[in-house]
């Protein structure tokens, strides 16, 4: 009879043989941005996981969001199918229309400001849900909001009832003047984490600063489950409405806080009553009793038993990442007079997604010569996600107020057409950087520089 062990242990045997055969001939494979850093141990859970026969959310699902939501420096968390989702659902719950929610309800039509340089999921779930997009600057470097901007919206329209941005890159802007605005006129803020995890401002972690959070395990990421997202909060009703929306809309919660095979018999005692008022004499299965208008964005177990391996490398990870960026920092310092070098906020410790850069308006090369060339040698660059995502098909109806984007958002308008990001993962090695500074000296040699 064959074990289960037998079957990991030469999974384990063929990963370590592949890791050992693997080979990067510079200029000749790709240099990477971002990826998943794994050992045998992920695989090994993973395929653990599969042939336990339990697929959808449960144990190893519950055991992360246990243990993850001390990472984002908030008491509980639930886990989902990805960082977009988590935004979704974060802001969904605001539509929420349980009664033991009713201090958090934002009814439609509320205003959001947001920052209109963003990745598109943080801006959609604002439309998605009926609120208003109100849209700020950027500043230069960090491209973080302008709270300038923020400040005079807030004094001119008492209408805006939350906030919502990602932190750039893991960098925050200043949290002690944006938390007294959201103090003073009563916002709602979420805080978008999904570049920040391992981040921290004056000692606190990003992510615990806003009323929920989100982070994000798509590969890229700080840590990855293949897939995946997550949304922390200290109020259990709002962690309890946050799993319902996530799954259908459902009622029932106790699969939540105590899963497995809940297919068969109750999980609760509790679960056959008469659940709707109109029919008192009806008794009906609480679990497909629906309190909200929900979605399916479920996680995989799998997935999970891939976190809590990279759980284990967490701390590794933001270690790497902040090596990283102080090597780049190195390669680009002799070149600053044509960059807007990265700064980091004052009392910020960013555990540091990538590396920022946005050419100046006077350097004598474009964004798309200095990427070109970075790319032909086979090293992978990123442009700042949207730009102003107001220059966007799906977007454009949001211009409509705007006479001219570029006065309207000029920093914005900078960071559309000269900003652009290098990777700061575990997975670029000394070999790596050494030959991104090559490569960047090269550049700065070659007949591109007029």
């Amino acid at each position: 009879m064959i074990k289960i062990e037998q079957i990991l242990e030469l999974v384990r045997k063929y990963i370590n043989q592949q890791d050992s055969n693997k080979t990067w001939i510079p200029g000749k494979d790709w240099l990477a941005y971002s990826g998943p850093v794994f050992s045998s141990s992920e695989y090994e859970e993973a395929i653990r996981t599969l042939l336990g026969g339990w697929i959808i959310y449960g144990e190893k699902s519950r055991e992360f969001e246990l243990k993850f939501s001390q990472n984002m420096g908030k008491k509980y968390g639930i886990l989902t199918n990805s960082g977009s989702s988590a935004n979704l659902l974060m802001v969904s719950v605001l539509t929420s229309i349980d009664k033991r929610l009713k201090k958090y309800h934002l009814p439609k039509g509320s205003k959001f400001i947001t920052p209109v340089v963003c990745f598109p999921t943080t801006l959609n779930p604002i439309i998605q849900n009926g609120y208003e997009p109100v849209f700020v600057d950027v500043t230069i470097p960090d491209l973080n909001l302008d709270l300038d901007q923020v400040e005079q919206l807030l004094k001119k329209d008492p209408d805006i009832k939350g906030i919502i941005f990602a932190h750039v890159l893991g960098n925050p802007p200043n949290m002690d003047r944006l938390m007294s605005l959201v103090e003073k006129y009563n916002l709602t803020f979420l805080e978008d984490t999904c570049d920040a995890l391992g981040s921290t401002y004056d000692g606190k972690k990003l992510g615990s600063f806003g009323l929920m959070s989100t982070c994000s395990f798509f590969p890229a990421h700080h840590m990855t489950l293949g897939e995946g997202g997550f949304i922390s909060t200290s109020e259990n009703q709002l962690r309890r409405a946050l799993a319902s929306f996530r799954d259908w809309g459902r009622a029932c919660y106790c699969n939540t806080e105590k899963p497995g095979n809940v297919t068969c018999g109750t999980a609760c005692g509790n679960r056959f009553q008469d659940w709707f008022p109109e029919l008192p004499d009806v008794i009906y299965d609480h679990r497909y009793v629906f309190d909200e208008i929900g979605y399916n964005l479920k996680p995989l177990d799998l997935q999970a038993s891939i976190g809590l391996q990279q759980l284990e490398k967490l701390e590794m990870f933001h270690e790497d990442r902040k090596r990283n960026f102080n090597k780049l920092n190195e390669i680009f310092k002799p070149y600053e007079e044509y960059f807007h070098l990265p700064i980091t906020t004052e009392k910020a410790d960013p555990s540091w997604f990538a590396y920022l850069l946005t050419i100046k308006d006077d350097a004598p090369f474009t964004r798309h010569s200095f990427q070109t060339y970075m790319e032909e040698h086979k090293i992978q660059t990123r442009a700042y996600f949207t730009g102003n995502a107001l220059y966007h098909p799906a977007y454009r109806h949001l211009a409509k107020n705007y006479k001219n984007l570029k006065e309207a958002f000029p920093n914005a308008y900078r960071a559309t057409i000269n900003t652009l990001f290098l990777g700061t993962f575990s997975g670029l090695t000394n070999e790596k950087m050494a030959y991104i500074k090559e490569t960047v000296d090269s550049f700065f040699k070659s007949g591109e520089i007029k």
